[in-house]
């Protein structure tokens, strides 16, 4: 055999025929495709995880982690890369374009290049992974987004091509990628925006694509002290789980935490309102109250529990406001905001930080970036019940990889003959 061939015998048959099928879908040659990927091993960019193309003894499932690969779409400060950390994912991917977000995702976890605007991203530079996160921006679809831009005269929903689009580069990135699970976060009302088109194209699109899809409302309520209804949809490919994977979401936890858990003992006194504002809220509140509106100042102690956080709390803290004896109230501060989303210091050890996840950025930011995130500890309990899925389906086809058996459903002609592959290098 000429120094430039490389001869690989006994290649089992559902190898050759995913290979056969990757290179009709990809339209390359069985030499592109090979060098291709042997270029992305060599490179670090490929490495042994679910995501396997090549059988390999079965192996068993210790407890409850499984490895897996995942990527971080429009991470913002990292809410679905600590919950799917925890559950021995690692990931291989991030992008977030706010510069602010990235100097804080940098910080907490020490990554080396984060990816910006997902726009200017090729999807085949995308490392292959067994989950795609995803908390797409939600602004477009939220109550208050869609107020804000109401009054402002702008468009909302996917008639905002800056943010509203943007789901659609996620149906690219599966195209492409074909990942087994999509892990998707957004707020409540994407169900009602626009009469509840905008959902149909969300859920028509990624079922189109061949996935399962499963949606929950579910209120974070019962994992830290604060009410925040999020949307978490997840998709599983039908190719790999077929029509019906046994999915359900999280129960959730006995008992429940109160303010009291998240407060600080002592917090700095300029974040006590000044008695100009103070004034200028209850007024503000008294006014809308006598039109029947539920505008307002939302006042609570240690026993309570909050409202949502939002990314506009660093206005003027209104919709979570703190009592104090004998003073006026106060905003949180940064650490209890990120402890209200659930940044607590169990999650930052896991990422070397001893003494809480470090604040990087000014106050403004830190609360637009805790307003904007997803809670750690819902991701954990929904990918907790994406892993029983997984150790199902491992289970079922004992081969220790998730891309096992998958296809297009399209068979190309064979182009390799018998159990051989001959790479002309």
């Amino acid at each position: 055999m000429a120094k430039d061939q490389i001869l690989i015998r006994d290649v089992p048959e559902h190898v050759r025929d995913w290979i056969d099928e990757e290179r009709h879908r990809l339209r390359l040659s069985l030499k592109e495709l090979l060098i291709s990927l042997l270029e992305q091993a060599a490179r670090g960019e490929i490495r042994p995880s679910l995501f396997d193309a090549l059988e390999r003894p079965a192996q068993p499932v210790v407890g409850s982690l499984i490895p897996f690969r995942f990527i971080d779409l429009f991470a913002g400060i990292g809410g679905f890369r600590i919950g799917l950390t925890k559950l021995g994912g690692r990931c291989v991917f991030t992008s977030e374009w706010d510069k602010n977000a990235q100097r804080t995702y940098q910080a907490w976890y020490g990554d080396g290049e984060i990816h910006g605007d997902i726009n200017a991203i090729d999807p085949k530079d995308i490392p292959s992974h067994d989950i795609l996160a995803a908390g797409f921006p939600c602004q477009p679809f939220s109550i208050a987004g869609v107020s804000k831009k109401k009054s402002l005269g702008q468009a909302h929903g996917f008639k905002c091509e800056r943010q509203g689009n943007l789901f659609f580069r996620i149906c690219d990135i599966a195209k492409v990628k074909r990942p087994p699970v999509l892990f998707l976060e957004n707020v409540k009302n994407l169900r009602s925006h626009d009469g509840g088109k905008t959902w149909l194209v969300i859920k028509t699109e990624l079922e189109s694509l061949n996935y399962r899809v499963f949606d929950q409302t579910i209120d974070a309520i019962h994992w830290v002290p604060q009410h925040r209804e999020r949307i978490f949809m997840v998709c599983f490919d039908r190719a790999v789980f077929g029509d019906d994977p046994p999915f359900s979401y999280p129960e959730p936890p006995a008992g429940g935490r109160r303010l009291r858990d998240i407060l600080e003992s002592d917090p700095p006194a300029k974040y006590t309102l000044t008695d100009h504002l103070w004034e200028y809220l209850q007024r503000y509140a008294e006014k809308h109250k006598a039109k029947g509106n539920g505008f307002g100042f939302g006042l609570v102690g240690p026993d309570d529990t909050a409202r949502t956080l939002s990314a506009r709390y660093y206005k003027d803290g209104s919709e979570i406001l703190i009592r104090q004896e004998a003073k006026n109230p106060r905003r949180l501060t940064p650490r209890e905001a990120a402890r209200l989303m659930g940044y607590d210091d169990e999650s930052a050890r896991l990422f070397g930080h001893t003494d809480g996840f470090p604040i990087v950025v000014s106050d403004t930011q830190a609360y637009r970036q805790f307003g904007n995130s997803v809670v750690p500890k819902v991701v954990h309990a929904v990918g907790a019940k994406i892993l029983e899925v997984f150790r199902w389906h491992l289970e079922q086809t004992g081969t220790g990889c998730l891309i096992h058996g998958r296809g297009t459903g399209r068979r190309a002609k064979k182009q390799v003959k018998d159990d051989q592959l001959l790479l002309q290098v």
